[in-house]
């Protein structure tokens, strides 16, 4: 067969093969060896481009060879996952692969020797955002992930599969572009898709540079423009003849009426013929001028793997060839490109083994998804699928992913987390504002940020990050923010966007569950559900974070009768696991506590408007074992306190999360006190409106809890001291003896 690979090839070895000037008549455009998808009877169109010296649309050899549709050839190993020849060229003339990314410093503004630790800008000196150069390369613009951009950069370089795990709104997507920008498009190709004389449901597949595949369309349809023009004259010629005999010699006008239109249904027929003749562009990159990039997130199997187009006439020459039909699919359209699937794990099954399929060979047939439609009888050569897949999701997105799938991206490139957060260095915080820079660029309607709403912007990453000393790494809800803020700037005319501009847009930009939160507490109020003074045995305040921004408080109530079947702790509320089994460890607690037989008794424990999402993990802990010892007790505790906290079996209380939040929330439900664990203290960046409306109060030890909560001095201190004794996590001069401090629940 002829030899392919130096012109399908493209980049591959280097340059494009050298283009002969021979032969003005090119053969490309319809090819003259043996199996050949243009009869051999009809003369070759001239395509009007030089002769390459091999011919791009000449058939594979029956063993399914494509040139680099993934196949072994010319004695290069198949490596449909780049473990074969690798193009170690630059990407472009300012510095190889290596260089992209590695030293990516805000541009564009003077910048201090010695920042002050307390600067948010970083030491940056500028009056506005417009003073900051944006990075031409994508990857350039990718902030915080350092780790998963180095991965990316060293994937493209080798051609290898990644798999980004992390919270939405992280940068994949960003990530997985910046790739498609740094792969060389000098080895993009286009597809035909040819009619096989011999069988027209397995029609022939050819890959030719990209750019080619115009073309040799274009020559086809020139020929077949030229014959029809031709069959059409000889057409007229033969009807003429025909009606002027019948006319003139037999006069048996009818007659000859009725031949002339035989002969024109017959020409007509010819014609279609010759126009199947014109191959079909599968995959047409001409005009790319990166790599290809191709988001399948979501896509069903046609769009995904491509699929022939249902045919309602499919004989009678009223058919629409089979050739005609077939429509590339994601896996196609990113041949020596990026195939990116964010949420791989929505993939059915099927799909997803099909793409395992295409990882492993390099190419994949293309055939009619549906079983009853006339696509189904059809079924091409393979088509190259040489594409770099990027595989993104949640963490479950590991869980329900075919485990071959996975098998095969961790075994042939590279598994990523993406952070949730990073550090809060100056430098990280001129970055950041490079990031608003670049979404006001990126929008491109938004009124440039000052340095005061700047900083406010900062201080709004340093609260979502929930954690002290860092920034969120949360970028599209971030970016949200600087949107909002910038359309309020731009409703008003203003020439900047300012600080008072994004406080305004905190409001504005609440989540759909701070917005139920809010709408919460005030109903509450209305109908006096809402305590917040006195003292009222067996309820505490207790505080739950709703979504991952917003706050509630939501009160528990406990009550102690005599047992009926065995003494039980019941607890209602819609409690999801980790919320029963934390029940469970306060049971502990209050059974060693106690010195009442608790066989004798039921606890019956309510969680108060929990609503139809009910209550999950273990934060509401402390709440609980409060408000089953006041209840135990006949103790009152105060109203006017919130809590929220977990705890050990021992009585040690744990860090939770979203401790921001729920301050805040208590603050805005009227509490004038709340007790959170000790070791979430550094974590607490409530906004400046609540610190003067409430106390924080951190604790280590449930009996802290019951010291501050509970109501009386004498029977108080008893009680305190009890628990201390029995617990055997007696506080001492400088803390908890044996506490511990793990992740926040």
């Amino acid at each position: 067969m002829s030899n392919e690979k130096d012109t399908t090839e493209g980049g591959r070895e280097g340059d494009d093969a050298p283009v002969s000037d021979e032969h003005p008549d090119s053969d490309a455009a319809d090819g003259r060896d043996g199996d050949d998808a243009v009869p051999p009877a009809e003369d070759p169109p001239d395509t009007g481009e030089a002769d390459t010296g091999d011919d791009p649309t000449a058939p594979a050899s029956r063993d399914g060879s494509l040139g680099s549709g993934g196949a072994a050839e010319d004695g290069v190993d198949e490596d449909p996952v780049g473990e074969g020849p690798v193009d170690e060229s630059p990407v472009d003339d300012d510095g190889g692969i290596d260089e992209l990314g590695s030293t990516v410093e805000v541009e564009g503004a003077e910048i201090e020797d010695d920042p002050d630790e307390d600067d948010l800008l970083g030491g940056l000196k500028i009056d506005s955002t417009s003073e900051i150069e944006i990075p031409d390369r994508l990857v350039d613009q990718v902030i915080g992930q350092e780790h998963a951009r180095d991965v990316i950069i060293k994937a493209a370089k080798q051609r290898r599969h990644v798999m980004m795990i992390g919270s939405p709104g992280t940068g994949k997507s960003m990530l997985a572009k910046a790739m498609a920008e740094m792969l060389p498009k000098e080895e993009l190709q286009d597809v035909l898709v040819y009619h096989n004389p011999d069988d027209g449901n397995k029609p022939k597949v050819r890959t030719v540079p990209a750019g080619k595949g115009e073309q040799i369309v274009e020559a086809h349809k020139e020929e077949a423009r030229k014959r029809n023009q031709m069959r059409s004259f000889l057409m007229w010629i033969i009807i003429a003849v025909v009606l002027g005999y019948a006319l003139i010699i037999t006069s048996q006008i009818l007659l000859g009426i009725l031949a002339a239109g035989i002969i024109y249904l017959a020409f007509r027929y010819m014609n279609r013929g010759s126009d199947a003749m014109v191959p079909n562009l599968l995959v047409n990159n001409a005009d790319t001028q990166t790599a290809p990039f191709e988001d399948a997130t979501g896509a069903h199997a046609g769009a995904l793997l491509g699929d022939v187009r249902h045919d309602p006439f499919q004989s009678g020459g009223m058919e629409t060839p089979s050739h005609d039909r077939v429509e590339a699919g994601a896996i196609h359209q990113a041949n020596k490109g990026v195939l990116f699937v964010d949420e791989i794990n929505t993939l059915d099954i099927r799909s997803q083994q099909h793409l395992m399929t295409a990882i492993q060979e390099g190419e994949f047939s293309i055939t009619g998804q549906s079983e009853r439609s006339s696509g189904a009888m059809v079924q091409t050569e393979p088509v190259p699928t040489d594409f770099v897949m990027i595989a993104a999701g949640n963490l479950d997105a590991m869980e329900n992913m075919h485990p071959a799938l996975r098998s095969r991206i961790k075994g042939y490139g590279y598994e990523v987390y993406m952070e949730d957060t990073i550090e809060d260095t100056p430098k990280m915080r001129r970055q950041y504002v490079r990031f608003i820079a670049q979404e006001v660029a990126k929008d491109g309607r938004l009124p440039e940020f000052t340095a005061e709403a700047v900083e406010e912007v900062i201080l709004e990453a340093k609260r979502r990050s929930g954690r002290k000393g860092h920034l969120t790494l949360l970028f599209r809800n971030l970016g949200g923010l600087v949107r909002v803020a910038g359309d309020i700037a731009r409703g008003e005319d203003a020439d900047y966007t300012t600080r008072e501009h994004v406080l305004s847009a905190k409001g504005r930009s609440r989540s759909i569950e701070q917005q139920l939160a809010d709408d919460y507490i005030e109903r509450r109020k209305d109908y006096e559900l809402q305590v917040s003074e006195g003292y009222v045995t067996g309820r505490v305040n207790g505080l739950a974070v709703m979504g991952e921004d917003s706050g509630i408080m939501l009160p528990v109530m406990a009550e102690v009768t005599p047992t009926q079947s065995g003494g039980q702790v019941i607890a209602t509320g819609q409690l999801k696991e980790m919320a029963e089994e934390s029940v469970q460890n306060v049971s502990a607690i209050i059974k060693k506590f106690s010195d009442e037989n608790i066989s004798e008794k039921d606890i019956h424990i309510q969680f108060i408007q929990t609503g139809q999402q009910g209550v999950d993990g273990d934060s509401a802990s402390i709440t609980v074992a409060t408000a089953v010892i006041s209840a135990l007790e006949d103790i009152g505790v105060d109203q006017s306190l919130a809590m929220t906290g977990s705890l050990s079996v021992r009585g040690d209380v744990l860090p939770v999360g979203g401790v921001t939040h729920k301050i805040e929330a208590a603050a805005k439900a009227g509490c004038d006190r709340v007790i959170i664990p000790k070791a979430n203290e550094q974590d607490v960046m409530i906004e400046d409106e609540y610190r003067e409306m409430i106390e924080i109060i951190p604790v280590s030890h449930i009996s802290e809890v019951l010291d501050i909560a509970l109501e009386g001095e004498p029977d108080k201190d008893s009680l305190v001291a009890r628990l201390k004794s029995i617990t055997g996590s007696a506080l001492k001069e400088g803390g908890v003896a044996g506490s511990s401090n793990p992740s926040p629940q």
